[in-house]
């Protein structure tokens, strides 16, 4: 970054973002905050490094969601990770009074797709990005997005069968 203004702009969107990009790594690593928290640095170095020209491109929040999901679907690729998965989940409670036990739920149920599945899933009805989009940020057709929609969900809804129901009507 050449100048000031450019470094100030850069910490004002992380400021206004990170949030944002954190709440959809933890839902594309199936409540993993550890691996949500890397990958959002990570996206956020990527971003930094090239943050000039993506400033002056015109969405740079559009930009930064492409590569955390990019930069998720290269970790899953890659498997560089030596930790394990758990099935535990901290113990804490929600401020908002979102009911835990449904979240914890779905967070089990997106941890147990494939990784795509769960990238393709947070970018159509998490980030509510078009079929173009998304097959943009997967490097996919928009027929294979379209496909991969519906099998997911369909998996999604194979995983989650009555518990979900059971933890809505409780």
């Amino acid at each position: 970054m050449r100048n000031g203004r450019t470094k100030s702009d850069y910490t004002e969107f992380v400021t206004a973002r990170a949030s944002h990009l954190f709440r959809s790594a933890c839902l594309l690593t199936g409540g993993d905050t550890h691996l949500a928290e890397d990958l959002v640095q990570e996206t956020l170095g990527r971003l930094y490094v090239k943050w000039g020209r993506v400033s002056r491109a015109g969405n740079p929040a559009a930009y930064a969601q492409t590569v955390l999901h990019r930069t998720f679907l290269a970790h899953r690729r890659l498997r560089r990770s030596a930790e394990r998965a758990t099935d535990l989940f901290p113990d804490l409670a929600d401020p908002r009074g979102v009911d835990s036990d449904t979240r914890l739920t779905l967070l089990d149920a997106l941890g147990r797709l494939p990784a795509k599945d769960r990238a393709v899933l947070v970018l159509r009805y998490w980030e509510d990005r078009s079929i173009q989009e998304t097959a943009e940020v997967m490097h996919t057709s928009t027929a294979a997005v379209r496909t991969r929609c519906v099998r997911a969900l369909g998996r999604l809804r194979g995983l989650l069968g009555e518990d979900l129901l059971e933890h809505a009507t409780a």
